[in-house]
């Protein structure tokens, strides 16, 4: 995609103004990084940032229809959900692999917010809506919200000077709809970090407003302004799966350790086949594993034994700033997958010893 193709997302320039190294990701311009990946990192995982993520996609399904379209498309339960509570889940394709993952928000018995990422956004509307066989209403209102990630332990006291909601009151995979900074939004206890915080669903319209009030405020806090790099680097410490990387069209939950948010106790799409993996057992699994000897994997590296057979291939990995080692995740041979083993990452055709670790890492 040409970079005059690319969308902006509402506050490009201020982005540009304070520094941000803007680079193409998911059709838009977003900020990469403004100071120091690793300053950025450290600061989230201490004290606290603010991420700009409205390149993100949100649907809006509603109707009577709506909670049995959603049984069906998604591999979680829907009917656990209440009122103000939000789910991980994913959207099974008819292959076996998934379509995307994703958050699903409950305003109501009758109306739902789906969260999607932003490479899936037309993907995910095209199938979701071709499996609207229950008269469920649906909305694209991705191009019309702006979406603030405010990430670290730091992000609830800094905040709550910006709002009367009681914001510890707010459970974690849980929301409201309030007032923030003077204006109305979606303030969900969610994030990609494991840091804690908040993260902030406001009308484009408004969200200068809400992002200038908020690193105004988070002066006392040492806020900083945090790009896609270093939130990556976080999620990576969490091991949370990265769309593209670690979860994509051919790969199953069950193999990717995400059967918590796949529920057999309904019906959904192409759920015997993931049901088979569960009861027969998988051929490959998602790992995490750490480098014992220098070297950074990445995505797509082959993962050996130690004979130089290969059993496997890196979905992610970085430098970790918080554990100052080398970490990743890929799939391998499920005869390979016991914690403690030793691999060999093959990095530009060198075998670099990592043992498989227990996922988060941190």
């Amino acid at each position: 995609m040409t970079t005059s193709a690319l969308k902006n997302i509402a506050l490009n320039e201020k982005h540009i103004s304070l520094g941000a190294k803007m680079v193409p990701f998911a059709g838009y311009n977003m900020p990469l990084q403004y100071s120091n990946l690793i300053q950025e990192h450290l600061c989230v995982r201490n004290n606290v940032g603010i991420f700009d993520v409205s390149h993100m996609g949100e649907f809006i399904v509603k109707g009577e229809g709506a909670i049995d379209l959603l049984q069906w498309v998604t591999s979680n339960d829907v009917s656990k959900l209440e009122d103000g509570k939000i789910q991980y889940s994913c959207l099974p394709n008819s292959q076996g692999g998934i379509v995307d993952d994703l958050l699903v928000y409950r305003k109501s018995e009758t109306e739902y917010l789906l969260v999607v990422n932003a490479s899936n956004i037309d993907k995910d509307w095209e199938w979701i809506n071709s499996q609207n066989k229950f008269g469920a209403s649906l909305e694209n209102i991705s191009d019309t919200l702006s979406l603030f990630a405010v990430q670290g332990p730091k992000a609830t006291e800094m905040l709550q000077k910006l709002t009367e909601v009681n914001l510890n009151s707010i459970p974690y995979y849980s929301f409201t709809e309030g007032k923030l900074a003077g204006v109305d939004m979606i303030i969900s206890n969610t994030g990609y970090t494991g840091a804690g915080g908040f993260e902030l669903y406001v009308e484009n319209s408004k969200a200068i407003q809400v992002f200038e009030s908020i690193m105004e405020v988070g002066k006392e806090f040492d806020i900083l302004p945090c790009g896609l790099g270093c939130r990556d680097t976080l999620r990576m410490e969490k091991g949370f799966c990265l769309y593209g990387n670690d979860i994509n069209d051919n790969t199953s939950p069950i193999e990717a350790g995400l059967g918590w948010i796949t529920k057999f106790t309904k019906d959904f799409v192409n759920k015997e086949y993931h049901l088979n993996l569960k009861n027969n057992g998988v051929t490959k699994k998602l790992v995490g594993f750490e480098m014992i000897e220098r070297g950074i994997p990445r995505h797509d590296y082959e993962i050996n034994d130690e004979n130089g057979n290969n059993i496997g291939l890196v979905t992610s990995g970085t430098q970790s700033p918080s554990l100052q080692k080398a970490i990743g995740m890929g799939y391998v041979d499920i005869k390979h997958s016991d914690m403690g083993n030793t691999i060999y990452i093959n990095i530009r055709n060198n075998r670099i010893k990592a043992k498989i670790v227990k996922i988060p890492f941190l």
